[in-house]
């Protein structure tokens, strides 16, 4: 015999449940909410949702989720305009609410409804919540939330395209130097998957936007942290050398004051960063069409890079043998530009 006095809730329909977070997530508008009890219950009802959701979509230890449900719920935020708030409303979420809905947000995004990737088209036509989510990388509570976010939106071509050519991509140097650890490394990793996820629409945005763009680089290259140096560096090796963005580093490697960079980082006091200076240096070096200008740095430079260079060594590793090849490769050819310039005078 059951003695239970009450049935079990009829599970929400994807329709009720968006209803049901939109309600919740408008009733946390401070301007509205005056009682504090009235605000941590509106805040309990939205975890409480969110919970609910992140079930619909995700599925949970007992339960799968069912794919026309999945569907459904995607296409019916999108409907409801309800990612504008799920946006909009994450600075006041409580901590769980907000892992929750990261959990849900790269469902979100990669939920087809037909063939058409329902949230991210919505972004498409309201590329302002982008904006928003980089900004909030000034607010740390927050910051790494919104990070985890914006890699996911990055991973579609038309949303990486509209944040690398928007004003706020300008705030990523200042972001990856903030003196919060955590918020600048997460800056960091977003900034990197912008200028690697996508290699045609950052070659197109690089030649676009070259001076700007390599004009605030230097600045990073050239900074006080060791970390933003390392981190920069690495990075450069990256989309210069290692994509398809043979145009860029063609360009970049007949600048002098490029080079000069490297020279410098060349004598840095880390191991790490001296080396990796290197691997874009012997680039500038190697070169078979050096500007003159680029010649005479070499030249005049020459007997402080060949020690330099000679004392270089990657340290113990599967790699010593071709780094040393190169390394002497390179050795060579700054003391034959170097004979060459004083030939020449």
């Amino acid at each position: 015999m059951s003695f239970s006095f009450f049935k079990p809730s009829r599970p929400k329909t994807p329709q009720e449940m968006v209803k049901s977070i939109k309600e919740s997530l408008m009733a946390l508008d401070t301007k509205t909410v005056v009682e504090v009890r009235a605000l941590e219950k509106a805040m309990e009802e939205v975890e409480k949702n969110f919970v609910t959701m992140r079930c619909m979509l995700i599925g949970d230890a007992e339960v799968e989720p069912i794919a026309e449900q999945v569907s459904q719920l995607t296409q019916e935020i999108c409907n409801e305009c309800l990612i504008d708030l799920l946006i909009h409303k994450l600075p006041v979420l409580g901590w769980e609410a907000r892992k929750d809905l990261v959990n849900c947000w790269s469902i979100l995004l990669k939920q087809k409804v037909g063939s058409t990737y329902c949230c991210v088209n919505y972004i498409e036509n309201h590329f302002e919540l982008l904006d928003f989510l980089v900004v909030c990388y000034d607010n740390k509570e927050i910051a790494v939330n919104c990070g985890n976010m914006l890699r996911e939106c990055i991973k579609f071509p038309t949303l990486a395209k509209y944040i690398l050519e928007a004003a706020s991509f300008e705030l990523f140097f200042k972001f990856v130097e903030l003196p919060n650890f955590d918020v600048a490394s997460d800056a960091f990793s977003t900034f990197k998957d912008l200028l690697t996820k996508h290699e045609n629409i950052v070659s197109d945005f690089l030649s676009a936007h070259y001076d700007e763009f390599f004009d605030r680089y230097e600045k990073l290259l050239t900074s006080s942290n060791y970390v933003t140096r390392r981190q920069s560096l690495k990075l450069l090796s990256e989309f210069l050398l290692e994509s398809p963005n043979s145009q860029i580093m063609k360009r970049y490697i007949l600048e002098v004051r490029n080079l000069k960079v490297m020279m410098t980082l060349l004598k840095d006091s880390s191991k790490n960063i001296q080396l990796s200076a290197f691997h874009i240096f012997k680039v500038f070096v190697a070169n078979p069409n050096k500007p003159r200008e680029i010649k005479v740095i070499v030249a005049k430079n020459h007997e402080k890079l060949l020690e330099l260079l000679h004392d270089l060594s990657p340290g113990k590793g599967a790699e010593d043998e071709q780094f040393e090849e190169e390394k002497e490769l390179i050795i060579k050819e700054i003391e034959r530009v170097s004979r060459l310039q004083h030939l020449t005078g």
